[in-house]
């Protein structure tokens, strides 16, 4: 889909081995946690994911779309202590405010940066964001129940799926898109990125999305017309025509007669 779309320079899939048993074990024992099923299959079939695609713009090939999953190795806990940080330095922990919204109603409680949460990363979103793996009843026994959750840059976190199945399928369908991830937020994808969902949309796409509010516009682009090959035809200067040299010579002479009886004209005044 992604290199019959106009405008797409190279798509790029890295292939890689599936993750040793063992690995994961060594893992799980580390982290106190099991991981599961469904991911645990998938380490088992490849050692994470990526694919890249880059556009074609001014002959210059751009990057653009970007489906990560973290390997095994990478799959590291968010806020984790560290033996090189100092004794008072601030921690994410230091961020929890008991008088945070739990969950109630349709709104899940949302995890938490202390003990209270295990918090793993699995995609760094090109730095727009972290999708992590969340298990959030980690006291006094870590649940086995995980969840899908996405944390923006101002550190708010945005629930996205009970499983990593369906969030590997969301990763798929929105093609990698820039802050692809900010649509499941609710301030939605910034102006530039919904431009580019105008132009490669995802295969399932929520139409309110690219809605066009009173106060904001949206180019409409076609992708086949952005991209399509400029070839200039040279625009020929007409040159003004040569006048002969008698009529040059007669419309300069009556020039001068003309400057010379204003001149006696003012004299004899």
């Amino acid at each position: 889909l992604l290199e019959t779309s106009p405008g797409v320079a190279e798509v790029t899939f890295v292939e890689k081995e599936p993750a040793e048993r063992h690995t994961i074990i060594s893992w799980e024992q580390k982290n106190s946690c099991i991981l599961p099923e469904d991911l645990k299959n998938f380490y088992l079939m490849t050692d994470g994911f990526e694919m890249t695609w880059t556009v074609k713009t001014d002959d210059t090939p751009m990057p653009l779309g970007s489906m990560v999953i973290n390997s095994i190795s990478q799959l590291c806990r968010l806020g984790g202590s560290s033996m090189y940080t100092l004794p008072n330095a601030p921690t994410l922990a230091d961020l929890e405010d008991d008088t945070d919204e739990e969950g109630n109603g349709d709104k899940p409680e949302k995890p938490h940066f202390d003990s209270r949460s295990l918090i793993f990363e699995l995609d760094p979103c090109n730095g727009n964001g972290k999708v992590c793996l969340v298990y959030k009843h980690a006291e006094p026994v870590v649940s086995p129940d995980t969840e899908i959750w996405f944390l923006d840059r101002a550190l708010y976190w945005h629930f996205l799926t009970k499983t990593f199945t369906a969030y590997y399928r969301l990763l798929i369908t929105h093609l990698g898109l820039p802050q692809w991830q900010y649509a499941f937020t609710s301030y939605g994808v910034s102006p530039q990125a919904k431009q580019w969902f105008n132009m490669y949309k995802p295969i399932t796409i929520n139409t309110a999305l690219l809605s066009e509010e009173a106060d904001s516009f949206v180019n409409k682009l076609d992708p086949n017309k952005v991209f399509k090959s400029k070839n200039k035809t040279p625009v020929l200067k007409k040159k003004p025509p040569s006048q002969p040299a008698s009529s040059q010579k007669s419309h300069t002479s009556m020039t001068s007669a003309k400057t010379s009886s204003i001149a006696g004209n003012s004299s004899k005044k």
